[in-house]
């Protein structure tokens, strides 16, 4: 990751969870960052501690990635400043959980938005430029949901889906011009993401640190990796699924995050 110092990171959804993480990370190793999310003041705090521990460049911008506007607003703001982001975090998402017949589709919407559109809109922005200087990193936060049918998170899991597919696809296609895109898998994590999906204890028992998580997909987009898992027991479930029937999968999850009514 040392190609990565003095140059400028982006990074959505920073203000929690897996984002802090990997500004604390890419600060650590001398690069200068764009913290983009809704809560200005968590920014602010987690800019100051990096700037100062790092002596870094650290910039804010209160962005909420639902509005459609968003992405643009933020690639104007980073124009603006003269800065040529070298490394695209698009970590921003969130997940609601229960029966998709009573969600508020609403906030249903607003998942498809924030978790595939901002990042397609962010990604499509980004990458001219680094195709046109002939390097660059892009990082996309999947989810392991992305590699089957999730019953009673179906968007999220189908928004994963989506993230883990348009990262492998745009890696093969960019890698010639020396741009890396890299899909993270975690699985369960200790983040805010139990508290805003709602979902039970159970799902989070065997959950990771949003430090390893971080970590491991900074070093997979650092070696080239079009994707990485976090964690060996998730890696290994995911993989041995597929020797399974996809109907067989589809219902083990379902007993897994059936609501206990």
């Amino acid at each position: 990751m040392e190609r990565w110092r003095g140059k400028w990171a982006l990074i959505t959804g920073a203000s929690a969870g897996i984002g802090w993480e990997l500004a604390k990370q890419l600060a650590a190793v001398g690069m200068n960052l764009v913290l983009t999310a809704r809560r200005r003041e968590r920014l602010e705090q987690l800019a100051g501690e990096l700037s100062t521990r790092h002596s870094v460049k650290v910039e804010v911008l209160t962005a909420d990635l639902a509005r459609q506007a968003a992405p643009a607003e933020i690639f104007a703001y980073t124009q603006g400043k003269g800065i040529a982001v070298e490394l695209l975090a698009n970590n921003a998402g969130f997940g609601v959980y229960g029966h998709f017949y009573r969600a508020d589709i609403g906030r249903q919407l607003e998942m498809v938005q924030v978790n595939v559109a901002a990042v397609v809109h962010l990604t499509h922005l980004y990458l001219g430029p680094m195709v046109e200087r002939r390097h660059g990193d892009i990082l996309i936060v999947a989810s392991t949901a992305a590699f089957q049918g999730v019953p009673y998170i179906a968007t999220y899991a189908a928004t994963k889906g989506f993230d883990l597919l348009f990262a492998e696809g745009l890696a093969q296609e960019v890698r010639q011009f020396g741009v890396n895109v890299c899909a993270l898998c975690p699985g369960s994590t200790h983040t805010e993401f139990q508290q805003v999906a709602g979902q039970p204890d159970r799902a989070f028992r065997n959950a990771e640190t949003a430090e390893k998580v971080a970590r491991v997909g900074l070093e997979g987009l650092a070696k080239g990796k079009t994707y990485v898992i976090s964690g060996l027991a998730n890696y290994l479930s995911v993989h041995g699924q597929r020797l399974a029937p996809r109907p067989f999968v589809n219902r083990v999850a379902a007993k897994m995050f059936a609501p206990r009514e």
